[in-house]
């Protein structure tokens, strides 16, 4: 059980490392024969007949899905609205749905679609125009992507029956603090979310504490909650990089937890060196203020058993140099494979 989950995680942060990605099929282009239920639209091949492949086909609609389709590849069209009853053959049966690359808007997406289905797992709505979620009524729903659409809103209590939602990707929109309070309260496993890329001025409240990974780059974040960081014991990885964080926003201590083994602040305006935890392994300081260097942020006191176990720290483009480090940081940082000033 336990290998299962560190092989999910690393799943997740590598999927997460990347804004975007291919996904895990092979298209079915010139596979022959094909299925004699597939819509001529698309191609819905023998060998795998739960699978229908309308991809790069140039289509302004969504043709009416067979029975039986399990798995819907929609990506890379010109769609730009998704007409009533096209799901309506498989509304207790669709896991897959990928509509990436499209042109859709709220206004065009009629009820009785999305909504309704009941069994979805995976929904990839990236790179089209919606301002606002759609989520379908499916509790088995585990990945929800949204990336590079107009969201403005992401409406509390949307996510509270997904008892099997693990990951939530809403980078690059227009989401604010007050628009995502309490989006996230409800599910129990989710382990990732990324709301990197949007305009938050703080991080999102009420997040579950099953969380192990958390992107909030490139947002308009000052300050952290005192306290914030203690309400998710799992919490494994947070990237706060290009935000506006300033010492004064950084309560004593806010980072000294126990659960984070990698922690980016880098392209911020701090002048020294958060307090961490001696168990962090990744730390990134990169492009700041700051300049001392306190060897007290790293550890409290060095014994043989007491030091910290950072491997990576970057200091480039500080107001510091490796002369600032005091003659004993080599007993604390004695497992640092690379610390960076330049």
């Amino acid at each position: 059980m336990l290998h299962l989950r560190v092989l999910l995680l690393a799943i997740l942060v590598s999927m997460a490392l990347c804004q975007y990605y291919d996904y895990d099929y092979q298209p079915a282009a010139q596979v022959e024969p094909r299925s004699p239920d597939c819509n001529p639209e698309c191609d819905c091949p023998m060998n795998f007949r739960s699978a229908m492949y309308c991809d790069n086909r140039n289509l302004k609609f969504i043709p009416i899905v067979p029975t039986g389709i399990q798995y819907l590849y929609l990506q890379n069209n010109g769609i730009e609205e998704i007409k009533a009853g096209v799901f309506d053959n498989v509304t207790d049966t669709l896991r897959w749905l990928v509509l990436d690359n499209n042109n859709i808007t709220n206004a065009k997406i009629e009820k009785g679609t999305i909504d309704k289905l009941a069994a979805l797992e995976k929904l990839f709505f990236s790179y089209n125009k919606i301002k606002e979620p759609v989520i379908p009524v499916s509790k088995s729903l585990d990945e929800l992507k949204m990336m590079h659409n107009k969201l403005n809103k992401f409406p509390a209590g949307l996510l509270t029956d997904k008892e099997n939602l693990t990951s939530v990707s809403v980078q690059h929109n227009e989401l604010t603090t007050e628009s995502i309070a309490g989006a996230f309260k409800g599910p129990k496993k989710l382990l990732s979310i990324d709301v990197s890329y949007n305009k938050l001025r703080k991080l999102p409240a009420g997040v579950p504490n099953s969380l192990e990974v958390l992107y909030a780059d490139n947002n308009e974040i000052d300050s952290i909650g005192a306290g914030y960081l203690n309400k998710l014991p799992s919490l494994q990885y947070l990237r706060l990089s290009h935000n506006k964080l300033q010492d004064s926003g950084i309560p004593a201590g806010v980072f000294n937890v126990t659960s984070l083994v990698e922690l980016d602040l880098s392209f911020n305006k701090l002048q020294s060196i958060p307090e961490i935890n001696e168990s962090l392994e990744q730390l990134y300081l990169q492009a700041n203020e700051i300049n001392k260097f306190e060897l007290t942020s790293f550890c409290k006191y060095v014994s043989p058993l007491n030091f910290s176990r950072l491997k990576h720290l970057r200091l480039d483009a500080n107001n510091i140099t490796h002369n600032n480090m005091p003659p004993e940081s080599s007993e604390c940082l004695r497992q640092a494979s690379e610390i960076m000033f330049e």
